[in-house]
């Protein structure tokens, strides 16, 4: 079996040594620098995903993957997620078909109802609708993807008639994905439509979305559609020792975690609850290369998937740490979660 390694990041705003922000553009810039290392590093997949926050200040996050993709030769590149409900799927199709033009090949997407909103409000979209936007476009995406003049009607953007969208693809489509963050009507929806499944557990015990790998292939099964895979993201970080990971991470994942828990319906996490989640039935990869290597081929095995990615990165860790996160991330816990699942 084949199994594969990425790194996520939402473009979260560095700090500096001194716990002072970078700036947002600063904080872009080292993004670059990150998925180059991370091809260095020997990870396969560097995702950005879509956020429009002063924390998370990364709109534009095909443009930030077309720089990584002039460095770089091999690492394929997409989006963490991109929330299609609130973006044309055109655009978003267009976008990712130049990428693969950029990268020779390399781009993913990974698409995403919104679990954070704000980009509702920012483009005019009313919330009141977030369903019916997300099933509309997805399907719409989908065929899309299949190539050549596009027919398509219905109520959240403009009919198209036998409509040719370019850029065309070289060598057929390009890998795409549905976010599953816990609703299992949008299992189905990905298997209905050919989509992979990535799997956000951000929170609780990753053994409870077995049920949903098997539910994505059952689904699988009963729409035709010849096996798919299903991936993981999930948030962590990796330092030299756990008790130095716990250390970074812990007042970042507070902090943050309390700012969007108004927003997001989320607990605000104590020092037992982060034990918790770091701990060996919890969703947090944060600790030493084995402990998180170790925690990583646990949940591979138990959830079906082939594919990890690690959402690296908090708002206030610095670029040094992120740098080192991704070293050892790629020199040392990809090689150790593969030596053990062979």
């Amino acid at each position: 079996m084949t199994y594969t390694f990425g790194l996520d990041t939402f473009g979260d705003r560095n700090g500096d040594a001194d716990g002072k922000p970078l700036s947002h553009a600063q904080t872009i810039r080292n993004v670059v620098a990150e998925g180059v290392f991370a091809e260095q590093a020997g990870v396969d997949f560097f995702g950005i995903g879509e956020h429009h926050t002063e924390y998370f200040p990364m709109p534009a996050g095909d443009v930030v993957l077309a720089a990584i993709a002039a460095r770089t030769g091999k690492i394929r590149l997409g989006s963490a997620v991109t929330v299609l409900s609130s973006d044309d799927p055109v655009r978003v199709f267009q976008r990712y078909s130049t990428l693969n033009a950029i990268s020779g090949g390399r781009a993913e997407v990974i698409l995403g109802r919104g679990s954070s909103i704000e980009s509702f409000p920012l483009f005019g979209y009313d919330l009141a609708d977030y369903e019916e936007l997300f099933e509309e476009k997805a399907t719409l995406f989908a065929e899309l993807l299949k190539g050549g003049p596009v027919t398509w009607d219905g109520k959240t953007r403009a009919p198209l008639l036998n409509q040719d969208v370019v850029p065309h693809t070289e060598s057929g489509p390009f890998p795409a994905w549905i976010g599953v963050g816990g609703n299992p009507q949008s299992v189905v929806r990905a298997a209905r439509l050919g989509f992979s499944l990535m799997l956000a557990i951000i929170g609780g015990s990753p053994a409870r979305f077995a049920a949903f790998s098997q539910l994505f292939q059952r689904a699988l099964d009963k729409f035709g559609r010849p096996p798919l895979p299903v991936g993981v993201h999930s948030p962590g970080h990796v330092a030299a020792t756990d008790e130095q990971a716990k250390a970074e991470f812990w007042p970042r994942w507070r902090d943050i975690i309390a700012l969007v828990a108004p927003e997001r319906g989320f607990a605000i996490p104590t020092e037992e609850s982060f034990d918790w989640e770091t701990g060996p039935h919890g969703a947090l990869y944060v600790g030493s290369p084995e402990t998180v290597a170790g925690k990583i081929a646990t949940n591979l095995r138990a959830l079906g998937a082939t594919r990890f990615d690690l959402k690296y990165g908090l708002p206030g860790l610095t670029h040094d740490q992120l740098m080192t996160n991704i070293e050892l991330y790629g020199h040392q816990v990809i090689p150790r979660v593969r030596e053990l699942l062979s």
